[in-house]
């Protein structure tokens, strides 16, 4: 399902194919967590704006408007109305992010639901099947994301407890592809590598998880607290020991200048709420660096966001505009910048691709790691 095309230094330039359509990577895949991105831009807009790839969250799904709900509208394409690919995280990452009170034993864990309260387990059955209702193209294994800096004796327990979740969620995927009213029978499923900061525990958890020959392999429980070059340095670390000829994708991560760093690294697959985030604040990721709309030094700037991007956004309005939209509270500033940023992360990712197609990443790398890590 993954061809590597081409590699420059650990940069790979590749196709992902899938049911849903086909994947040109290094790719960022855009966050729906709810159905929508907020921001108040839908499956429509992502369309115009480059995405390849929508993310949705299986936790925050299941809560409302429920899984088995989405299966009777037709699944979770048919839900939001965007017709390619979609990956659906496991909702662990969810679990052990916003239960304030949570049980884990080796069958799963018992949470509060963040909304109302009321209990819930979910294990590596229960993820897969809530998954399989959404049916998505991708789904994610369960798994426990521990938070940077652990205790090694509690992170080495967790990676082999999150081993033993992986081979019940590819026994149960399997079950659940050929089961009769499967919405997907052809759903993949992606393996999470974790080990917090401990290199020993990642080589470890990752040859274990590459041996069950899965879809594709992520790198998660990073961006969860340690400093950027320790996620540079565990990236490095676990890479020579992902196949070669499976997609790899970074979980949760980042800034621009995060992602080139990372498809430098060997990385294909990254997602991150951080362009609609931040666009909802006013701050717009540019190739000369990240804007903070809400300046005063933008109230009699006619230029466009980005000079040199063709985005709606930029191609429609001004700095001035936004500025006053933001001060003004309108709704309407953060749906503009929301997809200026989208579609320049997806922009982005064209133009790695570009550039590991003409043989010149290197060169694309060092002359852009510095400008889109600024602030200007």
């Amino acid at each position: 399902m993954y061809r590597l095309l081409k590699q420059e230094g650990s940069a790979r330039r590749g196709e992902f194919q899938t049911v849903h359509g086909t994947v040109q990577t290094p790719a960022f895949m855009n966050v729906a967590t709810a159905g929508a991105i907020k921001g108040a831009v839908s499956a429509y807009d992502l369309k115009n704006l480059d995405c390849q790839v929508q993310l949705c969250n299986t936790y925050h799904l299941h809560l409302r408007p429920g899984d088995e709900t989405v299966k009777k509208l037709g699944g979770i394409r048919n839900f939001t109305r965007w017709s390619g690919p979609v990956l659906t995280d496991s909702g662990g990452f969810q679990v052990f992010s916003l239960a304030k009170l949570r049980n884990i034993t080796e069958a799963g864990v018992t949470f509060a639901s963040h909304i109302d309260g009321h209990k819930i387990f979910m294990g590596p059955e229960e993820s897969m099947r809530i998954q399989s209702n959404l049916g998505s193209t991708i789904a994610m294994a369960f798994d426990e994301c521990v938070e940077n800096p652990a205790e090694y004796g509690y992170a080495k327990a967790s990676c082999e407890r999150t081993t033993r979740w992986l081979e019940r969620c590819k026994i149960e995927m399997k079950r659940l592809n050929a089961a009769e009213g499967t919405i997907n029978p052809q759903q993949l499923l992606f393996g999470i590598n974790q080990g917090c900061t401990f290199e020993d525990l990642r080589v470890e958890h990752m040859k274990n998880i590459a041996e069950m020959d899965l879809d594709g392999y992520a790198i998660g429980g990073l961006a969860v607290g340690e400093p950027t070059h320790e996620m540079y340095r565990i990236i490095e670390t676990v890479e020579p020991y992902m196949p070669r000829n499976k997609i790899r994708y970074l979980m949760g991560v980042g800034t621009p200048a995060n992602i080139l760093e990372a498809v430098h690294r060997g990385v294909d697959l990254f997602d991150c709420v951080m362009p609609s985030r931040n666009a909802r604040h006013g701050h717009a990721f540019t190739s000369l660096g990240c804007r903070n709309l809400l300046n005063a030094k933008y109230e009699l700037d006619e230029a466009p966001l980005d000079e040199t991007c063709d985005c709606p956004t930029c191609r429609g309005f001004s700095r001035a505009y936004l500025h006053h939209l933001f001060k003004a509270g309108e709704m309407l500033a953060m749906r503009l910048t929301v997809m200026h940023n989208l579609y320049f992360y997806n922009n982005l990712m064209k133009k790695i691709r570009n550039a590991l197609d003409a043989g010149n990443y290197e060169e694309f790398y060092r002359s852009n790691r510095e400008p889109l890590g600024k602030r200007i």
